[in-house]
């Protein structure tokens, strides 16, 4: 799977805009956080001062699916949302701050591949939504609280073009805290006002990484990654090796968090990781890439650096 982000148009207009008025429309919303999501939370402490915004990555994966767009109303979508991304993706961030999750009519992976022949279209349909939905959190939940927004893959792209048309060279970007934007292509110079991050009590910017196994898929990142940003995801700067010693957790599919389990290495535009410890590595080191775990094998230093980074934000704010 290819995730590299483009330039795309936002000049386009959409009808059938989304209702997130609706509850419904969202998949999770303070004071209705879903099952999926509770589990994993034990300090609310922040909620009351920062908010998390998060755009789930690409669920539409079928290869025989031939829509373009996911229907809002796909129940097979949203137990996706649900019962993967939200569940070890999201819940990095959710003790970082009240959490808002809107359901969107995602664009189909081969958009990414087929850019000229519909694929510009739907990812543009896709960010119409994203873009209506944050419209609707500003308006009506925000009153002007910090914010962290955090996505991957195909969510990262949509939040790329939140960050250029609401937050870049703009007011709001007083209110944010930290963007995380894995699983893209971006350039560190990609926005006027918003840096990459090189520290891990920097406010203010973003991070983003792609996750790679040492010596492994050399031929994607060469064509995809080579060159782009790159923060490491356990030291939070944006050179250098993290020991299995610093890494603080790994969230695995059977939600056992596993620590000190590999090696990080950040090397131009991609963080190499060594083999993961313990059945880990076997099943891990089947795969042909680690786009799929580019959040939760980072889980608990996700966990960590957000709420750190909220602390710090509101100690140099004084609120």
């Amino acid at each position: 799977m290819l995730f590299l982000l483009w330039n795309i148009s936002t000049s386009h207009c959409f009808s059938q805009q989304i209702d997130y008025s609706a509850k419904e429309n969202w998949a999770v919303l303070p004071g209705s956080y879903p099952k999926e999501l509770t589990g994993q939370i034990h300090d609310t402490s922040l909620w009351s001062s920062v908010d998390v915004f998060y755009v789930y990555p690409t669920l539409m994966l079928d290869k025989k699916d031939t829509r373009w767009n996911v229907e809002l109303s796909d129940q097979e979508q949203q137990q996706k949302v649900l019962g993967t991304a939200v569940k070890y993706q999201a819940s990095a961030w959710a003790e970082a701050g009240r959490m808002f999750v809107p359901f969107y009519r995602q664009a189909h992976i081969r958009s990414y591949e087929l850019l000229d022949k519909g694929g510009r279209e739907a990812l543009l349909f896709a960010y119409a939504d994203i873009k209506n939905a944050f419209q609707y959190y500003l308006d009506h939940y925000n009153h002007g609280r910090p914010i962290i927004l955090a996505g991957h893959s195909q969510g990262s792209t949509h939040l790329r073009m939140i960050l250029e048309d609401f937050f870049d060279n703009k007011e709001l970007r007083g209110q944010l805290v930290a963007a995380y934007i894995p699983g893209i292509g971006i350039y560190r110079n990609e926005f006027k006002s918003i840096p990459l991050m090189n520290s891990a009590s920097q406010t203010g910017g973003f991070v983003t990484w792609n996750t790679f196994k040492k010596n492994v898929d050399q031929d994607s990142y060469r064509r995809w990654y080579k060159g782009k940003a790159v923060v490491n995801p356990v030291t939070w700067q944006i050179s250098g090796t993290a020991t299995k010693d610093q890494h603080l957790g790994f969230l695995y599919s059977n939600d056992d968090l596993f620590c000190h389990c590999f090696e990080t290495t950040v090397m131009d535009g991609a963080v190499w990781i060594s083999r993961p410890c313990s059945y880990l590595g076997l099943v891990s080191w089947t795969m042909k890439n680690l786009h799929v775990g580019d959040v939760n094998l980072f889980w608990k230093d996700i966990q960590e650096n957000a709420k750190l980074r909220a602390r710090t934000y509101l100690l140099e704010k004084g609120s």
